[in-house]
């Protein structure tokens, strides 16, 4: 069996159907219970984002956004929408939707928990699934087993992904050039330059600590994504005319026997909960370390990067591939159910997006596409390191060896050299292997802990009471709210 059939393998049994209607049932479930919280406190979710200060210990509910945005959109918001589109048609950008609408609500369940349960560890706020499993559920061998599946995840398999898609972008907008032969396999001297730059980059960011990344992501993030999205906004602009016909494509294509209602849902859910990660897991782990005044801030603030992500920037990678026509739609084997671009390019790369700007504004689309994505990846691989190394943090805990944190930097530019100049399909694979299982074990577990102690849930409730109070200065107390191993909160609330 080659790797590829065994990526696949393990695919088909991590992203079953199970894995599907979980992501979107607990969306569903959370949003219930919250009271559709991603609706009604919108509002508040812009003013948080504006306020707060960051302090010695944590870093700012803005600078919290944008490292976990930094984590959100990346290269699932270009290359993931394409391979979306090109494996489920234009109704999976609706069943993207669908998942960040209900995912909001996730996102704020798992990063309220993730404020609730954090640490402080070496001066910094700690915390993420592993902190809140343990915590709040009690199982301390869950909690491992969720550290251990994200330092695989997001040290090793997710990396690849982000670098691949750069790699792929500049090899099509600036030339493949020469080929080398080396250990890895052939090599064209644009992606090697490319893959020596980006390492280089990331070891110089990555040692200097979780605050390099945090004031690097704050500059980075927003500039980038306002970029792309202005990009997009011309070429909607130029095309005013079509858009009803891609809104009303894209909704009756989600329901349609012709691109398969199953693999609509099945690719749109999976790239979605890829590029939005609400329920993955990844996010908490940047909440955890904000300075807010209560816990349910974060959480509001993390609800609102999923907007960010899939509603304005995967939206606005999907209106630019299908306005334009620039896509194919796969079928059975090496059939095309709609095919407008030659069919031997890759619907798992940049490919789609590259074309569809390059036609609107030729000679500009593909180096743009390729600046922006290195942008996009690059920060992302930033906020893998991060978690990642909350996760090393967490076992360090119990196994206190030092040279774990040296050797995930190690390893991480490792995948990131490796993954830029490997094949897009095996990149691709390993990712979704990595999102499977932080997916399956983060989502479990925030609705097992929902079950026994109701933590965000009471969280919410106490912040829409002081709301309704009028407080300037927002408090927690979590003995008052019976809510136990909240160490930092209880110890914050008896000093005030």
């Amino acid at each position: 069996m080659s790797v590829q059939e065994l990526v696949n393998t393990l695919n088909s049994v991590i992203w079953s159907p199970a894995l599907i209607y979980l992501c979107l049932g607990a969306g569903l479930f959370f949003s219930v219970l919250t009271r559709f919280a991603q609706v009604r406190h919108f509002r508040e979710m812009v003013r948080l984002l504006l306020s707060g200060k960051s302090s010695s210990q944590g870093i700012s509910s803005f600078q919290a956004l944008a490292v976990s945005l930094s984590g959100r959109v990346g290269t699932g918001n270009i290359a993931g929408v394409a391979a979306a589109i090109g494996f489920g048609g234009p109704g999976a950008i609706f069943w993207m939707w669908v998942v960040a609408f209900f995912g909001a609500a996730t996102a704020y369940i798992e990063s309220t928990n993730a404020q609730i349960f954090k640490e402080k560890e070496d001066g910094l706020y700690r915390g993420g699934p592993a902190y809140y499993i343990e915590k709040a559920m009690g199982q301390k061998w869950y909690a491992w087993l969720f550290a251990i599946a994200t330092i695989i995840a997001c040290g090793m398999l997710l990396p690849t992904v982000q670098s691949n898609s750069i790699g792929n972008a500049v090899e099509m907008a600036f030339g493949a050039g020469s080929t080398i032969d080396s250990a890895l396999g052939p090599i064209s001297t644009a992606k090697l330059y490319t893959a020596v730059a980006i390492v280089l980059l990331l070891g110089f960011i990555i040692f200097g600590g979780v605050k390099r990344i945090a004031n690097f992501t704050q500059v980075v993030v927003p500039f980038m994504a306002l970029a792309y999205i202005i990009i997009a906004c011309v070429i909607l602009v130029l095309n005013a005319d079509k858009i009803p016909g891609v809104f009303a494509l894209i909704v009756g294509d989600a329901f349609t026997p012709m691109a398969g209602v199953g693999a609509a849902i099945g690719w749109g859910v999976k790239r979605g909960v890829y590029s939005n990660e609400a329920g993955q897991g990844t996010g908490p782990h940047a909440a955890a370390a904000a300075e807010v005044q209560h816990p349910a801030q974060q959480g509001l603030v993390q609800a609102f990067s999923v907007y960010i992500d899939t509603l304005f920037v995967c939206s606005a990678t999907a209106f630019m591939i299908i306005i334009t026509g620039a896509y194919n739609v796969h079928g059975a084997g090496d059939a095309f159910i709609i095919q407008n671009v030659a069919g031997d390019i890759a619907a798992n790369s940049p490919a789609f997006t590259q074309i569809a700007v390059d036609s609107m504004l030729p000679g500009i689309g593909k180096p743009f596409i390729a600046l922006a994505l290195f942008f996009f990846a690059f920060t992302t691989i930033l906020a893998y390191y991060f978690i990642a190394e909350n996760n090393v943090y967490y076992i360090r805990r119990t196994i206190k060896l030092p040279i774990l944190n040296f050797l995930l930097k190690v390893v991480i530019m490792f995948a990131t050299f490796y993954g830029t100049v490997k094949a897009a399909d095996i990149a691709w694979g390993l990712g979704d292997v990595g999102v499977g299982m932080m997916a399956w074990l983060n989502i479990i577990g925030i609705i097992i802990i929902f079950f026994m102690a109701k933590p965000a849930i009471k969280a919410l409730k106490d912040y829409e009471q002081q709301q309704k109070e009028g407080v300037e200065n927002y408090t927690f107390n979590p003995e008052k709210l019976g809510i136990k191993n909240a160490d930092i909160w209880q110890e914050k609330h008896d000093q005030q």
